[in-house]
């Protein structure tokens, strides 16, 4: 088993403190789904978990096991399981989604067990069937000129092909028509079970009618503020953020 470790977590952007002690564990054979209004500190928890380095960290500790992960830049970040989806994917004019992927899954190996070409060409055309993808996508510049429901298809292509221990996916669904949001469902889905764990942000209940996550987590002020089961989600969607305001008794003003 391998766990993600956030404790007490202090997250600064351009001086203004957008986490305030946020705190969460996650262990894979675990989906976790991150909600709460805009502007609380979903996205900003995305980054800082991956080093980004416009988000200043001025207290607090994030450990995959027993790796205090603060001391790793990005690339050693990914190396060592971690796996961002973001929500607005680059386009990388010039390098194809097939050199990319093989780079990418070569990246965390050892010298003698890089894949191989007719291994990664099988893997590669498995996956891409599950996510309903043209073939041509492969040979296609990276992100360049795809829609964004291929964008997000693309982000759990790499998923999928790459294989972390722990994924944060950054609203994978925004955007999504009804059919591109069970398309991507079913790559997540199939990322399923021990060896692997997620972290879902999402504004929206119906990602997660197709995703059943293991625990909810509402998020308000910089930190997490009530979680619960899938059926908290639900609550959410009939209730709003304001009813789950009064029924905890939070002095916050948000913004829905």
């Amino acid at each position: 088993m391998t766990t993600l470790k956030i404790s007490n977590l202090h997250v600064s952007i351009e001086d203004k403190e957008i986490l305030k002690g946020f705190n969460l564990t996650v262990n894979t054979g675990e989906i976790h789904a991150i909600m709460g209004p805009n502007g609380t500190g979903k996205s900003t928890l995305a980054a800082a978990v991956m080093g980004h380095p416009s988000y200043e960290i001025t207290e607090g500790e994030i450990w995959l096991d027993d790796l205090n992960i603060l001391d790793l830049d990005v690339d050693e970040r990914a190396r060592a399981g971690l796996f961002l989806a973001v929500q607005y994917p680059s386009e990388i004019p010039g390098i194809t989604n097939v050199e990319f992927l093989r780079a990418a899954i070569n990246a965390q190996r050892e010298e003698h067990d890089k894949i191989g070409i007719r291994d990664f060409i099988e893997k590669l055309d498995e996956k891409m069937a599950l996510l309903d993808m043209p073939e041509e996508m492969a040979e296609r510049y990276l992100n360049e000129g795809f829609s964004g429901g291929e964008k997000k298809r693309n982000e759990i292509l790499q998923l999928l092909m790459i294989e972390p221990k722990m994924a944060i996916l950054d609203e994978i669904d925004s955007g999504l028509d009804i059919d591109a949001l069970q398309v991507v469902s079913n790559g997540i889905n199939a990322m399923r079970g021990e060896d692997f764990g997620s972290i879902i942000i999402t504004h929206y209940q119906r990602l997660l009618n197709f995703v059943t996550p293991d625990f909810v987590h509402i998020v308000m002020d910089g930190h997490i503020v009530k979680s619960g089961d899938a059926s908290l989600a639900k609550q959410l969607e009939k209730e709003g953020y304001k009813g789950l305001i009064q029924e905890l008794e939070l002095d916050i003003e948000i913004n829905e």
